[in-house]
């Protein structure tokens, strides 16, 4: 690997983590008083659209035709559009209600989740430092049982439904962005039929009277489908265990945000249990490193 696209991809992996932990995170609670589920449903909707231009402009349409004649694909689409719209609907739910620390500490397990479901469903095989680093999220999990007042729950199901959609989509191989815009077009009807009777009880905020909210719902897909793009191309032109580490900007940046930025409560119960957490992350970073020289 040349080191000039080498540093070009950790440049472009970077960046989408940034955006994903920085400008998404302030952009979606910026939005936040329209309410996660008209924002979740905006989200999807408008993420639709902008890749059914880039599946257009990157003309990708023989290869959506390919996929929409294979069922086993389309089934596991089916089932992963479900969790990528539960997972976004959590983590705005996070959002707008104060909870992005503990949104940021789903982001710091998923990786380690994924070894364990790997593990279990997919006979992958575990180390002693993954292990350990398994054992460690188990230690946390159980500490925060005990202070089920301080519970991260939106963060465990932060990592839950992303890590099953990541174990269900390793069981076919599909273009990230394509992949993405099937899973949209299957959950798009229901995302319409919610947000008719969102507007047919009034308790909508989009409205074409107001076009700055408008204007922010369409952004959305933007906002989503602009660092997944750059992560992917980051992931191209580095090696795993780069792309493993720059990931952790993304949980580390909500932090950071929540914490200082936004003032949200972190008790010494909390602290305990992410730096619990942080090991594992460490632990974990060090055998991908190991891994991949």
């Amino acid at each position: 690997m040349k080191q000039s696209q080498f540093k070009k991809g950790a440049l472009y992996a970077c960046i989408g983590s940034l955006w994903w932990g920085v400008l998404g995170t302030v952009f979606f609670k910026y939005i936040s008083f329209m309410g996660p589920l008209e924002v979740t449903i905006h989200r999807l909707i408008w993420t639709c659209f902008v890749l059914f231009l880039t599946t257009l402009f990157f003309n990708k349409i023989n290869i959506l035709k390919k996929i929409f004649k294979q069922k086993k694909k389309l089934l596991i689409l089916f089932l992963t559009s479900i969790l990528i719209f539960l997972n976004w609907g959590t983590w705005i739910y996070a959002i707008s209600t104060n909870r992005i620390i503990d949104a940021s500490y789903g982001y710091f397990i998923f990786p380690i989740l994924n070894i364990f479901l790997g593990y279990v469903f997919l006979k992958e095989k575990l180390n002693f430092k993954r292990k350990v680093s398994i054992s460690a999220v188990l230690l946390s999990s159980i500490y925060l049982l005990f202070n089920l007042d301080t519970f991260p729950w939106v963060g465990f199901l932060v990592a839950i439904f992303w890590s099953s959609y990541n174990l269900f989509r390793k069981k076919i191989s599909v273009d990230t962005d394509v992949g993405l815009f099937i899973e949209s077009l299957f959950i798009l009807p229901i995302a319409l039929i919610i947000s008719y009777f969102i507007y047919d009880t009034g308790n909508n905020d989009f409205s074409l009277n107001s076009p700055k909210n408008i204007l922010f719902l369409f952004l959305a897909g933007f906002m989503t489908v602009i660092p997944l793009f750059l992560f992917i191309k980051g992931l191209e032109k580095t090696t795993m265990a780069t792309s493993g580490l720059i990931f952790f900007v993304t949980p580390t940046s909500q932090f950071l945000l929540g914490f200082f930025y936004f003032n949200e409560p972190f008790n010494t119960t909390k602290l305990i249990s992410f730096i619990i957490i942080w090991i594992a992350v460490f632990i974990y970073l060090k055998d991908l490193y190991e891994k991949n020289l």
